[in-house]
């Protein structure tokens, strides 16, 4: 057996194509079909470097298609510009780049791809060069056309491809140093398969998204560069988040695409992590620094101290400026490029960037446009257009002793900063001990919290610590009354095992005990575990209760005493009336049994920051999550980006603004 030959039967158990001995039999059957040459269907992918290896990825179908119309417009074709992935990527046709349009990120290359060889290691097909391709199309048609095949092409880096028939075509690549022995490159080399067109290749084709866009979400990341166990970038976790969303409309919002009522729901991420350590603060982290225990120190400084950042006065400053500068510059180019959109906009936020946001809505004006000012409001006396006395700013606080003390020290309003936007927007009520109410700030660090351009719909809290910075900050409670200047909706979402995630709703009702808002599963269903759990919970309560029902019964019988039998009619009497007493009682027990269930049907106020609505949500854990609660723990707080049931209520509260509900609600 020849070395060539021996190629080729490794060829037959590496891959599934026919082996190189049954190429006569091929070239019988396909001997008719090969007559006709028809031309390969080009698709367009881009590539993506991931751990330092390179990915190609394909284009949806609606995208590559917009390509090949652009490369086939004519002359012109290497100036044009076409937006691709929803608006979020632009690909520059000429220099065959692809580049993000709303955030920084590398750009990638793109090519039309037509002829593709199995990869060394993960067996996934990469494309080849638009010239090589085209080169190889030439050769596979003059074989088609004139019937000739075993063609050999040799590649730009000295590699062979042999055309041995329409159904096996392989690439050899030569191993170094062979050429000392005199051997040709066709006999040297691990043997890889060719294939002509995307559609004879394993890859998925998604098809494209809805071009009309509803509603524009901003989302905030929380502490350090990465958002979750695989050390992903926030674009990457909202990428997962977006695509959850586009299969849930298709899911569960079917009738309303069917009758074209909705289009899709854009996500956009907003990145505060890079130009907080771009200032030099890292540098001057690095040489005070320990140099043991090198790596978890670095993830120290990368990521937890973050938070000491946020607490400073001069980073806060840098990271709500970016936070608002970065949502009003996205927001301002979206609306350049979709001038049609007319939908709302919410924000969502990660554990410390639902925080950030919480800070900046606590301290928006409620002037942008026609807003009205809005019952509940915190805004200053001067924005309400009262021009107070100091005198009479320091009766409403119950300071009207010091006033003396002030006007000797020439202390104003302004040098009070009682009428500062920053401590009047985010005043809440905190309650004393007498029972009164007294406007103070809630301790926000003390900047200048800028505005944004347009007032959110939603405000949307995935595993935040909001609840537990304010009460650190020296807040008792919130005012039943309060809500934001510029948003009327917030949700407080968590997993129930996120060590992060803090409620809400306590400090709005701190006297009433009630459970959060259980999310419903997106199948519509709770999960089997809690259904076994609360009926092993009500099963237990009932054979309590009947357990001492017969308990009572049977030590009555003992304790009574012995009759005559002329007093057997009283016996019979008694008898009858003692079962229905023991039932009265069991009965009164039932009615004392599930306190939770009664408290849960009863109206539960929570105030007006959601607009009266429930404001703290919890996820139904899985149930493997739930053997061992610490094991999950940090998992559970990021676990939001693919969280189908998180998506669901997102897109449920969105749609509801505009009227659209679930196809069928979830229980």
């Amino acid at each position: 057996m020849s070395s060539g030959e021996s190629h080729q039967e490794q060829l037959s158990q590496s891959d599934p194509s026919p082996s190189p001995n049954s190429c006569s039999s091929f070239e019988l059957i396909d001997m008719d079909a090969s007559s006709s040459y028809e031309p390969v269907s080009p698709h367009w992918f881009y590539c993506k470097v991931l751990d330092s290896k390179e990915l190609w990825i394909p284009f949806n179908s609606e995208d590559s298609q917009q390509l090949e119309d652009a490369y086939g417009s004519g002359k012109d074709c290497n100036e044009r510009i076409v937006p691709t992935d929803g608006g979020r990527y632009d690909v520059h046709l000429g220099e065959r780049m692809r580049y993000a349009v709303y955030w920084d990120e590398l750009p990638s290359e793109v090519r039309r791809c037509t002829w593709f060889y199995k990869g060394d290691k993960d067996n996934k097909y990469v494309p080849y060069s638009e010239s090589f391709s085209q080169v190889l199309e030439d050769t596979y048609m003059l074989a088609v056309t004139l019937d000739e095949w075993k063609k050999k092409i040799e590649s730009p880096n000295r590699e062979i491809i042999v055309l041995h028939n329409p159904k096996l075509m392989v690439h050899y690549q030569p191993i170094a140093g062979s050429d000392e022995w005199g051997s040709t490159s066709t006999e040297q080399g691990r043997p890889r398969s060719v294939k002509r067109g995307v559609e004879n290749i394993p890859v998925d084709i998604h098809c494209g998204e809805p071009l009309q866009i509803d509603h524009l979400v901003f989302v905030v990341h929380g502490i350090g560069p990465a958002c979750d166990l695989r050390f992903r970038s926030i674009v990457q976790c909202v990428n997962d988040f977006r695509s959850v969303s586009l299969n849930l409309l298709q899911t569960h919002f079917k009738k309303a695409q069917e009758n074209e009522q909705i289009g899709r729901v854009e996500f956009l991420p907003v990145n505060w992590h890079s130009p907080l350590h771009s200032t030099g603060v890292d540098i001057d982290l690095q040489r005070i620094t320990l140099p043991s225990i090198n790596r978890l120190r670095h993830f120290t400084n990368d990521t937890i101290l973050d938070v000491f950042f946020y607490n400073s006065p001069t980073y806060c400053q840098t990271i709500v400026d970016t936070v608002a500068s970065e949502m009003n510059r996205i927001y301002t180019l979206f609306l350049q490029r979709n001038p049609d959109f007319k939908g709302g906009v919410s924000i969502a936020g990660h554990s410390l960037g639902s925080l950030i946001l919480f800070d900046i809505l606590t301290n928006q004006k409620n002037s942008i446009g026609d807003i009205d000012s809005e019952k509940g409001s915190l805004s200053s006396a001067e924005d309400r257009g009262d021009a107070s006395t100091l005198e009479e700013d320091l009766k409403k606080l119950q300071l009207s002793e010091f006033v003396t003390v002030f006007e000797k020290e020439k202390v104003d309003r302004e040098a009070l900063s009682i009428n500062r936007p920053a401590m009047s927007a985010s005043e809440v009520n905190i309650s004393k001990e007498n029972g009164d109410y007294l406007d103070v700030g809630i301790g926000q660090v003390s900047v200048k919290y800028p505005r944004l351009n347009y007032k959110p719909e939603i405000f949307f809290a995935f595993g935040s610590p909001i609840g537990m910075f304010l009460t650190v900050r020296g807040l008792r409670r919130i005012d039943p009354n309060y809500k934001f200047p510029t948003c009327k909706g917030f949700f407080n979402i968590y997993h129930p095992f996120d060590p992060v995630a803090y409620r809400i709703e306590p400090m709005v009702a701190p006297g009433i005990e009630f459970e959060p808002m259980l999310i419903p599963h997106h199948k519509g269903r709770k999960r089997m575990h809690l259904e076994l759990r609360e009926g092993l919970t009500r099963m237990s309560m009932d054979l309590k209760n009947n357990l001492l029902g017969s308990l009572r019964m049977a030590w009555k019988s003992f304790t009574r005493g012995p009759y005559p039998a002329l007093q057997a009619s009283e016996t019979a009497e008694e008898t009858e009336a003692e079962p229905e007493s023991s039932s009265e009682k069991s009965n009164e027990a039932n009615t004392e049994e599930p306190p939770v269930e009664v408290k849960e049907e009863a109206p539960i106020s929570v105030g007006m920051l959601n607009g009266g609505q429930r404001i703290d949500y919890v996820l139904q854990e899985k149930p493997i999550e739930s053997f061992n609660e610490y094991l999950f723990a940090l998992q559970s707080h990021l676990c939001y980006w693919e969280s189908e049931d998180t998506v669901l209520l997102v897109l449920k509260e969105i749609y509801q603004t505009q009227g659209v509900f679930l196809d069928q609600p979830l229980q």
